[in-house]
């Protein structure tokens, strides 16, 4: 492969991203597909529609990624939530974390984007908050103290530490096996919650949950399979184009968005470059602003007051450093990285909704307190 076709590659890999999160800000605008909303909506309403869109989600991503795996598109062993190491500990604490942070910013890091998208400057101020935050967790201060206390609780497994290589110790099936037989446990408890229902199947929810989980596969796709170079031309060795890691990756907000406010702030630096995750970004914006001037929807929106400004601040500092901590967000972890049958997404996305619940009645509660 010459240089100049590494680079056009290169550009494929960027544009398909930018795509690809274009479509999830659209569809997310457009459908009010929402991991937060989903929460509260439970526990305030005992209402589970949106929570059942999301496992739809999850459900078709799991299911596609084992497929995806057993036709050798992706290896597992391969991808960013890919580790020897289960980070049981990092997991719990960072996703109760952001879980609880989404709340009190009104949504998780890709709702607020699309906010963004559709007008919304104190989003636009969460998402910067929360920008910072995860850079100083990835490699600032905050980064110090998590890599010297949460990442060193860890069970090594001498392995993936993944659903499917338990499965294939306990069972001695084969590691294919293995998989398909882990996403259809994970999958189809997912999928029957689901549509357990006639207002879950209605189409509009079907194609909030089903279009989200395809466009996790995409992404797994454009990452993992568009971008994967067995020998990369400079290197010799196997690169994954584009991406952060220089793994596939999936889609997920938090970090990707420290890394946007890395590369805009220092743009003439010629070493930044731009990647999956940035792109991503500035395509989930996108996406949503078409849809939100399409339909009229676009709004602007400032603060309602100071504890309002005060919540949101907080809540942008929580799903930041929560995020990185975790390894992802309420997609990132919660259908990408599920998608994986990660030990640690596992964790990480039960955490987020166990954060989530804590935040709605803490938010009840003061509403309760305020009008009482």
């Amino acid at each position: 492969m010459t240089p100049a076709e590494l680079q056009a590659l290169n550009q494929q890999v960027l544009w398909a991203a930018f795509g690809v999160a274009f479509a999830f800000g659209a569809l997310v605008q457009r459908t009010g597909f929402c991991t937060m909303g989903a929460v509260s909506d439970a526990v305030a309403m005992g209402e589970y529609t949106r929570l059942r869109q999301w496992a739809l989600a999850a459900a078709v991503a799991t299911f596609g990624f084992a497929a995806l795996a057993a036709g050798g598109i992706l290896l597992p062993p391969q991808t960013l939530y890919a580790s020897t190491r289960w980070l049981w500990l990092s997991a719990l604490f960072g996703g109760a974390l952001f879980g609880f942070g989404m709340v009190l910013s009104s949504g998780c890091v890709s709702k607020t984007l699309v906010r963004v998208g559709g007008g919304s400057l104190k989003s636009l101020v969460v998402v910067l908050v929360a920008a910072i935050a995860a850079f100083a967790t990835l490699r600032g201060l905050t980064a110090v103290w998590r890599v010297n206390t949460v990442d060193r609780v860890a069970v090594d497994f001498g392995a993936n530490a993944d659903l499917a290589t338990l499965l294939a110790r306990a069972t001695g099936m084969g590691s294919t096996g293995a998989a398909l037989a882990g996403a259809a446990l994970v999958g189809g408890a997912l999928l029957a919650f689901a549509l357990a229902t006639r207002e879950a199947r209605r189409p509009h929810n079907l194609l909030a949950g089903a279009g989200v989980g395809a466009l996790v596969l995409a992404m797994w796709w454009v990452t993992g399979s568009l971008g994967h170079l067995a020998e990369h031309p400079e290197t010799l060795e196997e690169a994954w184009l584009a991406t952060n890691s220089r793994r596939a990756e999936g889609l997920s907000f938090v970090s990707p968005t420290a890394f946007a406010l890395d590369w805009l702030i220092f743009f003439s630096d010629a070493s930044k470059r731009l990647t999956v995750g940035i792109v991503s970004v500035l395509g989930v914006v996108a996406g949503s602003a078409v849809v939100a001037l399409a339909r009229r929807r676009f709004r602007w929106e400032g603060f309602a007051n100071t504890p309002d400004l005060g919540h949101h601040l907080a809540g942008g500092v929580f799903m930041g450093i929560g995020g990185v901590t975790a390894l992802g967000c309420s997609i990132g972890q919660g259908v990408t990285g599920l998608s994986t049958l990660s030990l640690t997404s596992l964790v990480a996305a039960a955490a987020m909704v166990s954060g989530a619940v804590a935040g709605v009645k803490y938010q009840m509660w003061r509403l309760e307190r305020d009008t009482g």
